[in-house]
């Protein structure tokens, strides 16, 4: 199995809903988020690729026209945890990407959610 990813990067507010009044991420914050898309493929194409990097372009600018400088509550109709960012995006992108097979969000450079369908 041959497998690559590719990360990339938005700035975003949240606030998470259903924490104590003093959980600090029941407030207004931000992050710089990370999201890396995971694909893998059994055989290569043609010129040796899982997926031309340059195909991820879509990935960019879904990211860059839907959630970059904006607040995430008011994008998505769900509680905005990473958790749940990584399988919407998981959603979004595998209708684009057969290849796709996992996605991963960083908060920080310490936390990362991920979202991964079972190996066939």
């Amino acid at each position: 199995m041959y497998k690559i990813s590719k990360q990339f990067s938005f700035s975003a507010s949240h606030i998470l809903e259903g924490l104590p009044e003093e959980h600090p991420c029941s407030r207004l914050h931000g992050h710089n988020y990370v999201v890396t898309v995971h694909l893998r493929a059994e055989k290569l194409n043609a010129v040796g690729f899982v997926k031309d990097y340059r195909e991820l372009d879509n990935v960019k600018q879904y990211i860059d026209n839907t959630l970059d400088h904006r607040h995430l509550n008011d994008v998505f109709d769900f509680n905005p945890t990473a958790e749940n960012i990584a399988k919407y995006l998981y959603d979004v992108f595998r209708k684009d990407l057969s290849e796709l097979y996992a996605v991963e969000v960083s908060e920080t450079p310490k936390t990362t959610a991920i979202y991964e369908v079972e190996c066939k």
